[in-house]
């Protein structure tokens, strides 16, 4: 009987290049037995974007450099949190092509899934304002990718992750209310809450869940006095079958809490958020968990071409050949895309000043460029989220 394992790849299986592709396998030792390799540049742009986005976050450089590290290569890049546009270069190699060939799979893979969740989470960030917005999208994708979830997640605007690990390598304290499961065994949201009262550090806030026997608005009621002034919040997960109007079922449990004396308990609202339902609430709820719609977030479609071969411009059809570099308008966001090594424009034709945005992160295979903490690249997302429309 074959022994049951997780059906998870190892990080020296993905080194080995053992995730790749098999055609760049084989490419590989074609390449190595004709002595045909050669240096190139190759290019990571995204092709398109998904669901009419006009924009998408990059994000996932971290985890590609880790991958690429100590192999003698050249990798150039966008920090992470820029946002980007198709036919933009995100990040380029320069270097002997069999010494990265068979990992290109896996570096599509880390850019893609990465940068979608990135993006996904700053349109609900421009969706929810300054409402309070946690990732619940953990429980939705294979434990594997449980960090890369969280993490793009917090980078690309939500202000918590829900899941222990995630917020220890995000250096935050993990968010979460009560499951459903603690107010069923404990026979109520009464007990439950007084069991989490007593029990759990009163750093953390107590938050009810108040629709798992009951009507949301009694539910929340006797939230409310069984803890009193101690209650920071309620939460509605109302399941679809039972929901009716949720806009209306959240006004009626405001309703009712400020009448009682309870204007100062904030409300959450959680299950099958997107961004059309955060707006259609945000005026009425202090806060979101959103899960699906995060981690089952389109992936952002990039695509790596080599575009130079020992040096000389050379591009399949479709794909503009040259080694290149991004330049932005600090005043009206246009991009330029230039050749790399060219002399570069300052100024936009509004007279806005033009950035670089193209920045060496590893030479040689040894890294050139202190790292962002996730904290930093949230700050980048956030301040783009300034001028971003959805």
């Amino acid at each position: 009987m074959r022994k049951k394992s997780l059906q998870i790849a190892t990080e020296q299986d993905i080194r080995k290049g053992l995730t790749t592709d098999v055609y760049f396998d084989r490419t590989v030792r074609i390449l190595k037995r004709t002595r045909a390799s050669k240096r190139v540049t190759a290019e990571f742009t995204v092709k398109s974007l998904p669901e009419g986005y006009t924009w998408g976050v990059a994000t996932g450089l971290e985890e590609c450099l880790a991958l690429l590290e100590d192999i003698d290569l050249d990798v150039r890049a966008v920090p992470e949190g820029t946002v980007i546009r198709p036919r933009e270069p995100a990040l380029t190699i320069e270097g002997d092509y069999v010494d990265f060939a068979r990992l290109e799979t896996p570096l599509l893979g880390m850019l893609c899934q990465a940068s979608g969740v990135a993006t996904k989470a700053a349109r609900l960030r421009l969706a929810a304002g300054d409402r309070t917005l946690i990732s619940f999208g953990a429980r939705r994708m294979h434990p594997a990718v449980t960090l890369v979830i969280e993490r793009n997640a917090f980078v690309g605007g939500c202000d918590g992750v829900a899941t222990v690990k995630a917020a220890e390598l995000l250096g935050i304290e993990p968010s979460g209310t009560m499951p459903h499961s603690l107010v069923i065994l404990s026979g109520g949201i009464d007990q439950a809450l007084l069991g989490f009262d007593r029990f759990i550090d009163k750093k953390i806030k107590r938050v009810a869940l108040v629709d798992t026997f009951g009507d949301e608005k009694f539910e929340a009621l006797a939230a409310c006095a069984t803890l009193g002034k101690d209650l920071y919040a309620v939460r509605l997960d109302t399941p679809s079958s039972r929901r009716g109007n949720i806009r209306d079922i959240v006004k009626e449990v405001r309703w009712e809490m400020d009448l009682r004396g309870h204007a100062g308990v904030r409300i959450l609202v959680s299950g099958g958020l997107d961004e059309i339902g955060i707006m259609e609430l945000r005026d009425l709820v202090d806060g979101f968990g959103v899960g699906t719609s995060l981690s089952n977030s389109r992936v952002l479609d990039f695509a790596m071409d080599i575009v130079e071969v020992e040096g000389e411009p050379r591009a399949k059809r479709g794909k503009a050949s040259g080694a290149k570099m991004l330049l932005r308008c600090s005043k009206c966001h246009q991009d330029y895309v230039i050749p790399a090594g060219s002399r570069a424009r300052k100024r936009c034709r509004c007279k806005g000043r033009l950035e670089n945005l193209t920045v060496e992160y590893m030479k040689g295979g040894k890294i050139v460029r202190r790292l962002e903490s996730p904290g930093m690249i949230r700050k980048r997302v956030l301040a783009a989220t300034e001028w971003l429309t959805l």
